[in-house]
């Protein structure tokens, strides 16, 4: 049988994008299920996404990432729009079809719902969930929580404008309860909440001092606390979190879980989770 040297590619596209540890894991992934892919991470300029988005036809790639800021303008350059991450309304992972269509899907908020549930232990349906913040990330979230049947969705953010986009937009199309609440000093977490998510960008690498302003005294001893923040894992937040002795979940289960997603959706195969975080805690150095 003749040699096949030929690597299946995959890649990320964004700008800036040195930093985004997810070709690591993924790579990682790839050489535990001995598949010959190659994951490429390319910095694309906005001017420059339609091209790109080009090349991934003419390479014959099997699917790409997008990341800050590509993941909303990507859009109008594929064939089609996975539902779930129309309602998002923003892209993150495409994958290419037996057709050889480029289909947009969304795994963020999958991501995370995956990792609150089998390690955080958290049963979607009929929770009470509060997310900080509005951006990207926290709509992600907030989707896949509608979805999966929360009972109530609370969203605390300081722009008084976004938050209120963000909940009647999704409120209207999921038919969720979700409500909103500005973000004014120091939140005080309810005392029902199941679920409480730092969906904002406070305490990232290198401003790993920083928190959110939060007041756990209220919060019920059942309640788990997670942060998208993955660089340092153990933020802020987190630790102040656990010395009320709640439990929690730190960004890298969000961050690996919607990898685990994407490589599922671009190889057909269920990468080995645990390879890929421990990759990842290789390349951050935690």
């Amino acid at each position: 049988m003749p040699a096949n040297f030929k690597a299946e590619l995959v890649g990320c596209f964004g700008q800036p994008v040195a930093e985004n540890p997810t070709g690591v894991m993924q790579e990682a992934a790839f050489a535990a299920a001995a598949l010959n892919w190659r994951y490429l991470t390319i910095e694309v300029a906005p001017d420059k996404l339609r091209d790109a988005v080009q090349a991934v036809r003419a390479f014959g790639m099997r699917g790409i990432n997008l990341t800050i800021p590509h993941k909303v303008a990507v859009m109008k350059h594929l064939d089609a729009v996975a539902p779930d991450a129309a309602l998002i309304g923003a892209v993150n992972t495409v994958r290419v079809d037996p057709d050889g269509r480029l289909i947009g899907e969304n795994t963020d908020g999958k991501g995370f719902l995956r990792g609150a549930t089998t390690i955080g232990g958290l049963n979607p349906k009929d929770c009470f969930a509060v997310v900080l913040g509005a951006g990207g990330a926290a709509r992600a979230i907030v989707a896949e929580l509608a979805l999966a049947g929360a009972a109530k969705i609370l969203v605390v953010n300081r722009s008084v404008e976004r938050g209120q986009n963000l909940v009647s937009d999704l409120a209207a199309k999921t038919g969720a309860r979700i409500e909103f609440e500005p973000w004014r000093g120091t939140f005080a977490v309810p005392g029902a909440a199941d679920l409480l998510v730092n969906a904002t960008s406070i305490g990232l690498f290198p401003d790993v001092t920083s928190m959110p302003p939060v007041d756990f005294s209220g919060a019920g001893t059942w309640l788990l606390v997670s942060d998208v923040v993955f660089n340092p894992p153990e933020t802020p937040f987190l630790a102040a979190a656990s010395r009320k002795g709640l439990r929690t979940l730190d960004g890298l289960s969000m961050l690996v879980f919607q990898g685990v997603i994407g490589f599922k959706l671009w190889t057909g195969v269920d990468p080995d989770e645990s390879v890929m975080r421990q990759a990842l805690r290789r390349a951050l150095g935690v």
